[in-house]
């Protein structure tokens, strides 16, 4: 598996991920926008905005049901398969930086 992946939305893409770092399980990762940013960036915000404690876990799951919602996928940027967000991977982004776990 590649250290490096594209954030798409069909043929749209959203983002770049570069693995920097491992902190068992998450690969942190940079992230640079890409063209169809601006269509996710806040929904992926609102999501990283939900802090504290979510003891029936009811606030990030509204957070995140716009964003599973989207049928987003994760490309290795080596060709290998791609991962189906909140399916095969879940992928947590704050500003130019990316949390990935698969």
């Amino acid at each position: 598996m590649s250290g490096s992946w594209r954030l798409m939305q069909g043929d749209i893409h959203l983002g770049d991920l570069h693995q920097y770092e491992i902190d068992q399980p998450t690969f942190l990762c940079h992230f640079t926008p890409g063209p169809g940013w601006e269509t996710v960036r806040d929904l992926f915000e609102a999501w990283a905005a939900v802090q504290g404690a979510d003891p029936d876990g009811s606030r990030h799951t509204e957070a995140v049901r716009p964003l599973v919602a989207l049928d987003l996928t994760l490309a290795p940027m080596d060709g290998s398969t791609p991962m189906r967000c909140f399916k095969d991977c879940i992928v947590r982004i704050y500003g130019d930086v990316a949390r990935l776990r698969y």
